[in-house]
């Protein structure tokens, strides 16, 4: 049976984490976004209030801050000053990297009460789990930990560690048990593997290739799912 693939764009949260890009890149991924409809725009906390700016208080489009990116090895106490220095300039939303080394060390108590003290903000929080890289005991440990929390997304990775995979996003929506939704990130280069991460669960799709992605679609050589 054929069908007509759905539109992406509002499960895309446009990405720009690349340290080297000035202000013009902002801009640039910002006007994307609301080009396209994306859910979000995805940037470090240093950008964060020439976002807000860009976008405009109406926008539609999420403003979404990084916290501790990408490695989460800081005090909890710099994450939630950092994480209330992005909802003052104008978040909508948190992706939050724990505290690996506390995790490492089998100390969920830490790991829960670093995450619950930013969520304790009120804005929604994805948390960064690498999936990829952890052991199946920790990623469940990390994955309770997170929505005892207050967490609302589980978020594959950041983008430093391997390409999240289907196996994945069908992993952590197995460990969520519905509890929350799952963002898959990084790594995402394909149409394809787009719309089999979201056929896998995922909710939101974190990737600097947004355009390229839409491009992609609706492009009239691309064919509908059958």
């Amino acid at each position: 049976m054929r069908h007509e693939r759905p539109d992406l764009a509002p499960l895309i949260d446009h990405a720009l984490l690349d340290p080297h890009h000035g202000i013009e890149a902002v801009h640039r991924c910002c006007d994307e976004a609301r080009h396209f409809g994306f859910a979000g725009v995805c940037l470090a906390s240093r950008w964060l209030a020439c976002g807000r700016e860009r976008l405009g208080n109406a926008s539609r489009v999420r403003l979404i801050g990084v916290v501790a990116f990408p490695f989460g090895a800081v005090p909890a106490a710099i994450k939630r000053a950092e994480a209330e220095a992005a909802a003052a300039a104008g978040a909508d939303e948190l992706d939050i990297v724990p505290d690996f080394g506390a995790l490492a060390d089998g100390n969920g108590s830490a790991v829960y009460e670093e995450i619950g003290a930013i969520v304790e903000l009120g804005l929604p929080v994805k948390v960064i789990l690498e999936a990829g890289r952890l052991s199946d005991p920790a990623l469940a440990l990390l994955v309770e930990a997170s929505i005892d929390a207050g967490a609302a997304f589980l978020k594959s990775g950041s983008g430093f560690g391997p390409p999240v995979s289907v196996a994945q996003v069908q992993h952590l929506r197995e460990l969520a048990r519905g509890r929350v939704a799952v963002k898959a990130s990084g790594g995402i280069t394909g149409l394809e593997q787009a719309f089999e991460l979201v056929e896998a669960g995922a909710s939101r799709l974190g990737t600097s290739r947004g355009v390229a992605l839409m491009q992609a679609l609706r492009s009239p050589a691309t064919p509908p799912a059958s």
